[in-house]
């Protein structure tokens, strides 16, 4: 049986596309900074509307979702759609 996937997996973006963040099923993210791919790489926890970050280098940080949008870290993403 297939397990589902957490309705916030998914690539995440500003506004401008700038900032895009990509939530991994397996709890990884990617993160691209205007033309820079993968530019910060780590692995995130969810609980509840809550997410938690951790980049490899050791990082942390943190944002929450609400009414469909990702505040972290002042930025303001939204959900990027297929």
């Amino acid at each position: 049986m297939k397990e589902e996937a957490h309705p916030y997996v998914g690539m995440w973006v500003t506004a401008d596309g700038y900032i895009r963040h990509e939530l991994l099923p397996n709890g990884r993210y990617d993160e691209a900074r205007g033309s820079r791919q993968s530019a910060y790489q780590g692995s995130y926890t969810l609980t509840g509307d809550h997410i938690d970050y951790q980049d490899d280098t050791g990082f942390t940080a943190d944002g929450d979702f609400k009414d469909g949008i990702l505040y972290h870290a002042g930025m303001v993403l939204y959900r990027e759609e297929q």
